[in-house]
């Protein structure tokens, strides 16, 4: 990977750490290294952590989030090397002149992973990022190994959330002012973080240090509009495993079940008691049950 396709920050490289400060695991003491890589026309910041280790996982996280939202998770499956990104409008991504369907992002994802210098990548895409990973998987299946679908939607023929949750994610307020995330967190997330607010302080303050633009939040909404993959699920032919929580306000059960259903071969694993957030509030727990799907034969 050479420095014309990715330009270090001011970051530069830190140690990353599990959420309760013990060094990361794994044969090499992980570092992160962030920058900007020209992925097609669009310059995306990103984020690697064990350059050159294992199978490369590609992270891609919900509407508005940035991907050092990925941290805590990342620490556990230290054995491989993850990239994780800031969505267009997101973070360090400037948005891009006009809003986008999703498989122009998709199509941004492919450069992104030409410009690391990588054939095939695994990928886990949560909520947002879900429905980006299946179609990225669906219109470039040579370029996804295995899938991971992480409380995420077939598009608009599914099942909606609850009315409460779904009304809050429609502005990006939560991203801008951290004391309305702690009002709204447990009607919108659901799972650990209504029992456990104190969950989200460090995440607030991930979220507020890298927002997305307003054009980049609306952008990512409109990608999803009229936009569904129940149609073409049977055609998914990287090997799936569908994660969901029972206590999902914004995506209920019953749509992972129907992605699962259609998807050949795929497997589900519902997390009792899991919220939207299950993958960062279980980061320990959820990241055992990735790599043990990533790693079996």
């Amino acid at each position: 990977m050479t420095d014309r396709r990715f330009d270090p920050s001011a970051e530069g490289e830190r140690r990353l750490t599990l959420a309760g400060g013990a060094p990361a695991p794994g044969p090499a003491s992980p570092t992160k290294r962030s920058g900007v890589v020209r992925a097609g026309n669009q310059r995306l910041r990103v984020s690697l952590v064990g350059e050159g280790l294992g199978r490369p996982l590609l992270l891609v996280n919900g509407i508005g989030a940035t991907g050092d939202l990925w941290d805590d998770f990342r620490a556990h499956v230290a054995d491989r090397e993850t990239i994780a990104f800031d969505a267009p409008g997101v973070g360090g991504s400037p948005a891009p002149l006009y809003p986008f369907r999703l498989d122009w992002f998709a199509r941004r994802l492919v450069d992104l992973v030409d410009a690391l210098g990588h054939d095939r990548v695994d990928v886990l895409g949560l909520s947002w990022g879900g429905a980006l990973a299946q179609e990225l998987a669906l219109r470039h299946p040579d370029r996804v190994r295995r899938l991971v679908l992480a409380a995420t939607t077939p598009g608009v023929i599914s099942l909606p959330g609850r009315p409460s949750a779904l009304w809050i994610l429609m502005t990006p307020r939560r991203y801008y002012d951290s004391g309305y995330l702690e009002d709204v967190a447990p009607t919108l997330y659901g799972g650990r973080v209504r029992d456990h607010p104190e969950l989200m302080v460090r995440h607030g303050h991930v979220r507020a240090t890298r927002p997305p633009t307003p054009r980049g939040y609306v952008g990512q909404m409109i990608a999803l509009r009229r936009w569904t993959s129940l149609r073409r699920l049977r055609g998914l032919q990287p090997r799936t495993l569908v994660m969901a929580g029972d206590d999902d306000p914004i995506i209920p059960l019953t749509n992972a079940r129907m992605i699962a259903r259609l998807a050949p071969g795929a497997r589900l694993h519902v997390v009792e008691g899991g919220g939207h957030l299950f993958l960062f509030t279980r980061p320990a727990e959820m990241a055992e049950q990735v790599r043990g799907f990533l790693d079996a034969p």
